[in-house]
């Protein structure tokens, strides 16, 4: 292979996909710019969310992403994101999706399924890792952490543009509860707090990370981050606090990058 070949193959663009607890999402990410190239694919996730089913349906995206014009190689490696801990391809915890997943090769499993190469990642560290080399973490040198406000907290802990996986920040214990029981999106509309009142709880959450680790930038994503303005400027702190910049292409981005970091395909 030819120097030119070479850097082609490294900037080529690869498929990630975002297993979520109401929709499975895929797309074609340009690793230059950290974007996706044509649509993003949604299909819902089945229930049960079983190993088997949800297998499938990734199969389905792929197959549907591999015959867009623009789609990477047929034996390219594909990224995947999970909502779990993901341990050397097994995933060691499942607070949010089916037990069934408990101590399963997710790596394995979907490397059969799909008869190419596969990387999965958790889907916060997965987020964490776009934020950081495309969106607000850009260029921000230090402990940048992500914090995810969705169904639960999910966090992505990142040290000079690297990850440490694996960093579950939402179950930290505050005041005798989970964190992520009482100062979630979901926990937010069970409860019908307020912006106002739903802000005081995210204040304790925050402070106590921030005394923990003391970053350079706290970056706010999930859906809930499309209504940053109801909350962060409520909040006092003396680490900057932003919005996620990718938004829902966030997941998808960071499992192309980690399927090319791991296969060298990438910086």
């Amino acid at each position: 292979m030819t120097k030119k070949d070479e850097k082609t193959k490294k900037n080529a663009p690869l498929i990630g996909i975002d297993i979520g607890g109401s929709g499975i999402k895929g797309g074609i990410v340009d690793l230059k710019k950290g974007k996706l190239v044509g649509d993003r694919l949604r299909v819902p996730t089945p229930q049960p969310a079983t190993p088997e089913a949800v297998a499938a349906v990734v199969a389905q995206v792929v197959t549907e992403l591999s015959s867009r014009p623009d789609a990477p190689p047929a034996d390219s490696p594909v990224g995947v994101t999970f909502p779990g801990i993901i341990q050397h391809g097994v995933v060691h915890s499942a607070a949010n999706v089916d037990h069934s997943w408990l101590n399963m090769d997710i790596d394995a499993l979907l490397t059969a399924r799909l008869r190419r190469p596969v990387e999965v990642i958790n889907d916060a560290d997965a987020a964490g890792l776009a934020e950081a080399r495309y969106g607000a973490g850009e260029g921000v040198r230090g402990t940048v952490l992500v914090i995810t406000l969705g169904t639960g907290i999910g966090s992505a802990f990142i040290f000079n543009g690297k990850l440490v996986p694996n960093a579950e920040l939402g179950h930290l214990e505050i005041d005798g509860f989970d964190a992520e029981s009482k100062a979630s999106a979901v926990a937010r509309e069970r409860d019908g707090l307020s912006w106002a009142e739903y802000s005081v709880l995210l204040q304790r959450y925050f402070s106590h990370v921030e005394f923990l680790f003391s970053p350079e930038l706290f970056i706010v994503g999930g859906g809930i981050s499309k209504r940053a303005d109801e909350f962060l400027p409520r909040m006092s702190l003396r680490t900057p606090i932003v919005p996620a910049e990718l938004k829902n292409d966030a997941g998808i981005v960071g499992a192309a990058i980690e399927v090319a970091l791991t296969h060298k395909l990438a910086k």
